[in-house]
């Protein structure tokens, strides 16, 4: 859920603020209980810690829109009460957020340009730019007076990204010339070898799968994946099919997509409730529901419960996303409904084409970071402990000699003499409410 705290000279520097969903309170790792734990369908980081002094927070900086990053703060910014900081596409996204829990009005928001460094308390943080699965995703430079940190928020390298820049190595070659004190860094692929694939390619691979098919062809993704989208927009366009998009947060990133200029104006979208009316052939369909959930359009597909569209046998579905570990039940409940109706599932994880590229650094991409930087300390984050511990491993081999991995709750102190205290800070989750 990403609430990344930075502490110097009496102040906080927040970065990140966001959501997990059907989560229990307390993570499965802490449990010894013998009753099954409440899921809740949407759960926040406890901020106790942090709302408690809130008057020493020098700022919110979000580094992109993901909901495991900004979906929090509708609900807990009440607790913190100070300007929230991040760059245009993702203001967006978090205003119409806000506008949802009535606090539009009354949060202040930063809107800050690409390579922009301000001055927060104690803290210069600069935006840099990386790439990422969705539209202006940042790293952060955090320099204090201790020594200055690189927070890489989630990251790859792609050449030929869909939307914004292709990556620019100078940017962090550079940084390895201002003596950074610690990397922060995205773990989620430390375990899988070489590098992740282009957005680029997985257009090539979701075109010949596409290209053959006879039926009505649905795709499901992550909804913020406007990449995926414009990337689906030119298949549909290349095979002589009409798309269109069913899920609310679907429709809600494209339509911010288009009010900031981002998705392209010679890729039209078709209503949703047209595509029930045309032949088979012609039908492109974009669904929300990648991890099996309830509700979800897809699944309301598979239980021929959807009101625009209805799928037979020969119709086929697409999985443009890969299966967050835990969710691997619900998505064969969906898919064995789906077959029992006649209609073929093809799973990313089982194509020999790349229908799904992550938006997360594998092995190489994270060595050549180190590389690049050449921090002193390497500070392993988002992931499992398996890929936390892999990471540290590549840092170690890269020739970082401080590499720590901890837990939530723990306190890295990295000046004047690094080290790590465990569980100095009570965490925990929240379940939150939404409309």
């Amino acid at each position: 859920m990403n609430l990344n705290l930075y502490g110097h000279d009496g102040k906080w520097l927040m970065v990140d603020c966001g959501v997990s969903f059907d989560e229990p309170l307390i993570p499965p790792y802490r449990y010894s209980g013998t009753n099954k734990q409440t899921h809740h369908r949407v759960v926040a980081p406890d901020p106790t810690f942090i709302a408690a002094q809130k008057e020493n927070i020098a700022g919110i900086v979000i580094t992109h829109a993901h909901e495991d990053h900004v979906g929090a703060l509708p609900y807990l910014w009440a607790r913190f009460q100070c300007p929230i900081y991040t760059t245009s596409f993702t203001a967006e996204v978090l205003r119409r957020k806000l506008a949802q829990t009535k606090l539009i009005n009354k949060v202040p928001i930063v809107e800050i340009a690409s390579e922009q460094t301000l001055t927060l308390g104690p803290f210069d943080v600069s935006w840099l730019s990386v790439t990422h699965s969705l539209p202006e995703p940042y790293a952060l430079k955090i320099a204090t007076s201790a020594g200055t940190v690189l927070h890489t928020a989630d990251w790859k390298i792609d050449a030929q990204p869909i939307t914004g820049k292709p990556f620019d190595s100078n940017t962090y070659r550079a940084l390895g010339e201002e003596n950074i004190l610690a990397m922060v860094g995205d773990s989620t692929n430390a375990t899988k070898p070489g590098f992740s694939i282009s957005e680029r390619n997985c257009y090539d691979g979701l075109l010949s799968t596409i290209k053959p098919l006879q039926g009505r062809v649905v795709v499901t993704c992550f909804g913020s994946n406007i990449a995926r989208l414009i990337t689906l927009a030119r298949v549909a366009q290349k095979t002589g099919r009409y798309i269109a998009l069913y899920g609310r947060s679907l429709i809600n990133m494209y339509s911010i997509a288009r009010q900031q200029g981002i998705w392209p104006v010679d890729l039209p979208v078709a209503d949703a409730f047209h595509l029930g009316y045309l032949p088979p052939n012609e039908v492109l369909a974009v669904a929300t529901g990648s991890q099996g959930e309830k509700n979800t359009a897809l699944s309301r597909m598979a239980n021929d419960s959807h009101p625009h569209l209805q799928l037979d046998k020969g119709d086929t579905v697409i999985y443009s996303a890969i299966a967050i570990p835990g969710n691997e039940d619900s998505i064969k409940r969906v898919n064995s409904v789906l077959s029992a109706r006649g209609v073929k599932v093809i799973m990313s994880e089982d194509s020999q084409l790349p229908i799904h590229a992550s938006g997360h650094p594998c092995a190489e991409e994270l060595k050549l970071m180190y590389h690049w930087v050449k921090p002193k300390i390497a500070i392993p984050v988002h992931g499992e402990e398996v890929h936390l511990k892999a990471h540290a491993m590549i840092a170690k081999e890269c020739g970082v000699k401080k590499h720590y991995v901890g837990q939530n709750g723990d306190l890295y102190r990295l000046a004047p003499q690094p080290s790590i205290r465990r569980q100095v800070i009570n965490t925990g989750r929240v379940p939150v409410q939404q409309d």
